[in-house]
């Protein structure tokens, strides 16, 4: 007798590939919901559930209702089961401090690497000390299995750590000189230059660009934009740039503030980096009897999601940046590292009244 041959169900074709995917060390302990194993697998709830009882049978799988389904036998830790899977953000600063598309862009990167098997961790390391927050990476290197790393606001010796031991990472920012790693970044030297170009076309020529003094390469790259702008006119327009560096208090700004408000020839036009700081120039210039933009115009780099339509700034799309990023995770996810080089998010400059023109 001849044996026909059977057309397996999509229930259990899905079985096989949950069961592969286990067996790939894509979970290691319980599996994703039901609704993120159907969009994985672009199925059905009513055969997604026959799936999961058809490995429930075979022991593989515990079904524990209202919860997430648990593996019953942990995979084997060789071959394709030992990679790591931790993705770690390491940033000089608490998460709250980080811009809203920093923020949003990787609580959309937590849920695409959780649906693939990846975990997430954050390790914030005050970034005052280099030598302390190298060790505290070292330490937390050693004690997990670390996949890749995202880093933000860290210091150039760690950079060159991690660059060093070839550990996979993106930086978020821009890389530290002579360091070689991917990078994600918004493109402040054009920025800077657009809006000192900005200033320029409304009639100014004494501009201050007001900038902290953190060494950070997104600061370095603004300054480097600012000049250009600058240099372009250059005496033979009466253009005069100034940058004023700050240490970041708000006490030190205003210090630097009072500095500029009583020179003979202030600038007619501020252009700040932080939007944290674009609040206290504002109040110190009302604090002067000076007004925006009547007696001095203003542009923030940086966008925040309080400027609104008040003040003149380069905000950042949210959904394009979680966008970039996912597909930049999902590049390192798939090949394992990505190319050393930086990607660069250029904003659209929003203008909101706050530059004068000149006669």
């Amino acid at each position: 007798m001849f044996e026909f041959p059977t057309r397996l169900s999509l229930a259990t074709q899905l079985a096989h590939s949950i069961r592969k995917a286990i067996a790939d060390g894509a979970w290691t302990r319980v599996l994703p919901g039901e609704r993120q194993l159907e969009r994985i697998f672009q199925t059905s709830r009513p055969t997604l559930r026959t799936a999961l009882h058809l490995l429930a049978n075979e022991k593989l799988i515990e079904i524990r209702p209202g919860c997430r389904s648990v593996l019953r036998n942990k995979p084997s830790e060789s071959g394709a089961n030992a990679r790591n899977r931790l993705v770690v953000l390491i940033t000089g600063e608490p998460t709250a401090h980080l811009p809203l598309a920093t923020r949003q862009g990787f609580s959309e990167m937590r849920a695409h690497l959780s649906e693939h098997g990846f975990s997430t961790d954050v390790l914030v390391c005050p970034a005052n000390s280099p030598k302390v927050q190298q060790r505290k990476v070292e330490a937390f290197v050693r004690q997990h299995r670390v996949f890749c790393c995202l880093l933000r606001s860290v210091s150039q010796e760690l950079q060159q750590w991690i660059a060093a031991r070839s550990i996979p990472a993106l930086v978020l920012g821009s890389c530290h000189a002579e360091v070689t790693l991917p990078s994600l970044d918004v493109d402040y030297r054009s920025v800077c230059r657009h809006a000192t170009g900005v200033f320029l076309s409304k009639g100014h020529r004494r501009i201050a660009l007001i900038m902290p003094s953190s060494g950070l390469p997104g600061d370095l790259a603004s300054e480097q934009g600012f000049r250009e702008a600058i240099e372009r006119h250059g005496e033979k327009d009466g253009v005069v740039g100034s940058i004023l560096r700050h240490n970041g208090s708000t006490q030190g700004l205003v210090s630097k503030l009072e500095e500029l408000v009583k020179a003979p020839r202030r600038p007619t036009a501020l252009l700040v980096a932080k939007p944290q700081h674009v609040f206290v120039v504002v109040m110190h210039l009302l604090r002067q009897g000076l007004r925006v933009p009547h007696d001095m115009s203003l542009i923030s780099r940086d966008g925040d999601g309080v400027f609104g339509d008040v003040i003149s700034h380069y905000p950042i799309d949210a959904e394009a940046y979680v966008h970039r990023l996912s597909r930049l995770i999902q590049k390192m996810v798939a090949n394992g590292h990505l190319p050393a080089q930086p990607n660069l998010i250029r904003p659209e400059y929003f203008s909101a009244g706050t530059v004068r023109n000149l006669p």
